[in-house]
C-alpha cells in the first residue's frame, strides 16, 4: 500500500498526460486532469495520515515523511486548482485565435508532466535524484513560459532557462561535493540518500561541506527566486499562461525550497546551524528588501503577483534560518496558504488578461463594479495575500515571526517588518486601483464564467478554513517542524 502511495503523486499525472497526448486537449481529458491533481491532493492526505514513521519504496529510490505529505498535499491542492482554471482559459484562448488546438494539446501534456516532476522532487530520498526532478521543471515550464510564441514570451523563456540553468548547475557541482564528502566520511551505497547523509553528517569534512552549502544555496535559491538570481522570476511568470504562473508561484517555487529543507538538516548536524542560518538571513533579507522596492513602483498585475511570491518567499527563507520547531511549522503553513491565495489571483489575473488583452494596471479599473462577483472573489484573494484575518496567512506570519524572536533575531524581524508594511502598502494600493472606482470609457465587459469562479471560490474557502484551523494538518506540521528544526 505504500508503494502505490508513493507512486501515485507521479503515476497519475503522467497516466493524465499521455490521455493528452493521445486524445488531445478537449472537456473530457482537461476533467481527467482535474481529477488527476484531486488524486495528488487525496494522496498526500493519505501520507499525512502515515507520518509517524518515514515510508520508502522502489529500493530506497523514493521516500515518504511530514514534509513530503505536505508538499503533496500543496501540490494537489494548487494544480487542481490551476488544471481546472485552465479549461475556460484555453477556450477563451483558441476562441480568440490566441492558441491552436495542437499548441492546447502541448500544454495539457505539458502541465501535467510538470505537476508529475515537482511530485518526483519531493517524493525523492536522493539528492541526485531531486536534482534531476528539479531540473526537469525548468525544461518543461520552459515551454509553458513561451506558449504564445509572441516575441515577449520567448524572451521571457530564454531568461528563464538561462538564469535556472546557471542556478542548477551551481546545485549539481554542490551535490557532487556533498557525494563526495558522503564517500569520505565511509558512506558506500545510498551515498546521496537523505538518510545516509543524516547520519554520517557529522563525520563530513567540513571544508568540503561548506563549499557544497553554499553551492547549493545559491543553486536552489536561483530556483525559488532568491536574490542574486531573481530576476527570471517576474518575466517568467507574467509571460506564461496565468493558470501555469498560478503552478510555478504557488507551487513550484516551495518545491525548490523543500529541497534546500533537506539540504539544510545535513549541513545543520554537519556545520552548526550558525553557517546556513547567515547565509538564509541575508539572502532572504535581500530578497525582501528587492521585492518590497520593486513592488513600489509597479504598474503589471501580474509583475506584481510575482514580486509578491518574492515577497512570499523571502519571509520563508527568514524562517527556515530561525530553524525552531515553530518556524517549520510555520513556514510549511505559510507555503500551503499562499499556494492558494496565489493561485485564486492568478486565476483572477488570466481573466482579467483575456477580457482586457493587457496586464496594464491603468487599463484594469472598477472592477468590483463591472462584475460583482469577479470583483470580491479578486478582493478576497488580495486580503489573503496581505496577510490579514480570517486567512491562513495571517496565522502564519504570526508564528514565523514568534519563531524568529525566539532565537534572538529580533533584529531581523526589525529590518524585516518595514519592508514588509512597504510591500502591504503597495499591493494594497494597486488593488484598490484596480478593485475600485469607475470603469474606464471602453471597458470590456467581464464574463465571470463557473469553470473561472469555482476554483477561484474553492481556493479561498480552504485558504479561509486554514486559517481558522488546520485541523488534521495540525500533527503533520508539528512532526515535519520536530524533524526539520535545528533548534528545539
Amino acid at each position: 500500500m505504500s508503494t502505490m502511495l508513493l507512486l501515485g503523486p507521479v503515476a497519475v499525472p503522467l497516466l493524465a498526460a499521455l490521455a493528452v497526448a493521445i486524445f488531445g486537449w478537449r472537456r473530457s481529458t482537461a476533467y481527467a486532469s482535474v481529477v488527476g491533481g484531486c488524486v495528488v491532493l487525496a494522496d498526500g492526505g493519505m501520507l499525512a495520515a502515515r507520518t509517524q514513521a518515514r515510508h520508502l519504496a522502489l529500493g530506497h529510490l523514493l521516500r515518504a515523511d511530514a514534509l513530503t505529505a505536505l508538499m503533496v498535499i500543496v501540490i494537489g491542492a494548487v494544480s487542481t486548482l490551476a488544471i481546472w482554471a485552465s479549461i475556460e482559459y484555453l477556450d477563451v484562448e483558441i476562441n480568440a485565435a490566441h492558441t491552436t488546438s495542437a499548441r492546447a494539446r502541448q500544454y495539457g501534456v505539458l502541465v501535467n508532466v510538470f505537476v508529475t516532476t515537482m511530485a518526483l522532487a519531493v517524493l525523492a530520498n536522493n539528492f541526485g535524484v531531486m536534482w534531476v526532478a528539479i531540473e526537469a521543471t525548468t525544461v518543461t515550464t520552459a515551454f509553458l513560459v513561451g506558449h504564445r510564441r509572441t516575441r515577449t514570451s520567448l524572451e521571457a523563456t530564454w531568461k528563464y532557462v538561462i538564469i535556472c540553468s546557471v542556478g542548477i548547475a551551481l546545485a549539481f557541482l554542490g551535490t557532487v561535493l556533498l557525494y563526495y564528502a558522503s564517500l569520505h566520511a565511509g558512506a558506500t551505497a545510498g551515498a546521496l540518500d537523505v538518510d545516509t547523509l543524516a547520519a554520517r553528517a557529522a563525520q563530513l569534512d567540513p571544508g568540503v561541506t561548506r563549499l557544497a552549502a553554499v553551492l547549493l544555496l545559491l543553486g536552489y535559491g536561483a530556483k525559488v527566486g532568491l536574490t542574486p538570481f531573481h530576476t527570471w522570476l517576474a518575466d517568467a511568470h507574467s509571460e506564461a499562461p496565468a493558470p501555469v504562473s498560478a503552478l510555478m508561484s504557488g507551487v513550484l517555487l516551495s518545491v525548490a525550497f523543500s529541497v534546500l529543507l533537506r539540504v539544510k538538516v545535513v549541513i545543520d548536524i554537519a556545520l552548526g546551524t550558525g553557517f546556513l542560518r547567515v547565509g538564509l538571513l541575508v539572502v532572504g533579507l535581500l530578497t525582501l528588501a528587492i521585492a518590497a522596492s520593486l513592488l513600489l513602483v509597479q504598474r503589471d498585475y501580474k509583475r506584481m503577483l510575482a514580486y509578491s511570491s518574492l515577497e512570499q518567499m523571502a519571509l520563508v527563507v527568514i524562517a527556515a534560518a530561525a530553524g525552531t520547531k515553530l518556524a517549520i511549522a510555520a513556514l510549511l503553513l505559510h507555503v500551503l496558504a499562499h499556494g492558494l491565495g496565489k493561485s485564486v489571483l492568478f486565476i483572477g489575473a488570466g481573466h482579467l488578461q483575456l477580457a482586457h488583452d493587457s496586464t496594464a494596471i491603468a487599463d484594469v479599473t472598477g472592477v468590483i463594479r463591472r462584475n460583482r462577483l469577479l470583483g470580491f472573489s479578486l478582493a478576497a484573494g488580495f486580503v489573503a495575500l496581505l496577510g490579514l484575518p480570517p486567512f491562513a496567512l495571517f496565522a502564519s506570519e504570526i508564528a514565523i515571526a514568534r519563531g524568529v524572536a525566539d532565537v534572538h533575531l529580533s533584529w531581523a524581524l526589525a529590518v524585516a517588518l518595514p519592508l514588509v508594511v512597504v510591500a502591504f502598502a503597495a499591493i494594497a494600493r494597486q488593488g484598490v486601483a484596480m478593485l475600485l472606482g469607475p470603469a474606464a470609457t471602453g471597458s470590456p465587459a467581464l464574463v465571470f464564467r463557473r469553470a473561472v469562479a469555482a476554483p477561484m471560490i474553492v481556493g479561498l474557502l480552504a485558504c479561509g478554513l486554514l486559517g481558522v484551523t488546520a485541523g488534521p494538518l495540525s500533527q503533520v506540521l508539528g512532526i515535519a517542524g520536530s524533524s526539520l528544526a535545528s533548534v528545539q
